[in-house]
């Protein structure tokens, strides 16, 4: 009992200066290279948060464990928008820019309403699994060529000015940072699934359960920590753009490319925790038109809504 409780404490340790890497070095390169902090928290920040989900979800998808792979990503997405966001936002309100709510939250949205769609029967196949690995490819496309156009040199300057002092160090040292900050990530969300998942099954808890809550909150510790960070440095946009990224990215990449290496079959999942997935992207739309900014107590009532979905999880 002590060896998973020491791995889940040094995965914490690990996802913390992972996170705090990870925003330092992607917040530089992205000045560097003239794209705003929104693009970065959507595609290369996202992406590598999402990196400990796709891990586990392939592995689990070779072991023939369906449920753990598709209960990582729609218990992922659940956490991400109703704790990660939520607590965020409590910690520091989070100002919303025009891009996420016309372009980024419908996509999310509709990402969310495809992969439901595919799992009425519990099952996603190789070819649905083809469909979604090429909507990943497509969106990360479109998001860099959007942001080029909508935004010039002159414009993304200004916003990093706002927030992101220009860098003075070598390029290398981003890329140091950007590369040091994944591995961390990547090896603290293992140790502490590799912790979690051995503590649960010692209490008997189902493979479904385990996905949807222990697991999709390990894994998604780098989110928790790189969104904490960002908020906490007044980078709303990495911190939002994180979020809805890495729902993207899970949605589309993880459950695509793990359906890709073996058909899942997730027999646990309900058809409940796929609706309550899509319940909180889709309410998240109007909470962030609101005002475009997300409140601290907007932010408590996503943390609330998770914590009265996972009450309600657990006796099953």
């Amino acid at each position: 009992m002590i060896t998973p409780v020491l791995l889940l404490l040094l995965g914490l340790v690990l996802l913390y200066f992972g996170g705090e890497a990870l925003v330092r070095g992607s917040s530089a390169m992205a000045l560097r290279l003239g794209m705003t902090p929104l693009v970065v928290g959507l595609t290369v920040v996202a992406f590598g948060t999402s990196a400990p989900e796709m891990v586990v979800s392939v592995n689990a998808a070779f072991a023939g464990q369906g449920d753990i792979a598709i209960g990582n990503v729609i218990g992922s997405n659940i956490l991400n928008i109703g704790m990660i966001l939520g607590l965020t936002a409590v910690l520091c309100p989070l100002n919303v820019q025009v891009q996420i709510l016309r372009i980024d939250t419908p996509i999310m949205i509709g990402a969310t309403l495809v992969v439901t769609w595919m799992l009425m029967d519990q099952k996603i196949s190789n070819t649905e699994g083809a469909f979604l690995a090429a909507g990943i490819v497509v969106y990360t496309v479109f998001t860099v060529f959007i942001a080029r156009k909508l935004k010039s040199p002159v414009q993304a300057e200004a916003e990093h000015a706002l927030g992101t002092p220009k860098p003075t160090w070598s390029p290398w040292r981003d890329v140091l940072f950007i590369g040091g900050g994944l591995a961390l990530l990547a090896g603290g969300s293992h140790y502490l699934v590799d912790g979690a998942v051995t503590l649960a099954r010692s209490f008997g808890i189902s493979e479904a359960v385990i996905g949807l809550t222990i697991v999709s909150l390990g894994t998604s510790m780098p989110e928790l920590v790189t969104c904490i960070v960002a908020g906490l440095k007044k980078e709303p946009d990495i911190a939002l753009g994180n979020i809805i990224g890495s729902n993207i990215f899970n949605l589309l990449g993880i459950l695509g490319v793990s359906s890709i290496v073996r058909p899942l079959v997730g027999d646990g999942i309900r058809t409940t925790d796929n609706y309550v997935a899509l319940a909180f992207a889709v309410l998240l739309l109007p909470i962030l038109w609101s005002g475009r900014r997300l409140q601290r107590w907007e932010g408590a009532l996503l943390v609330l809504g998770y914590g009265v979905y996972v009450a309600l999880l657990w006796p099953r």
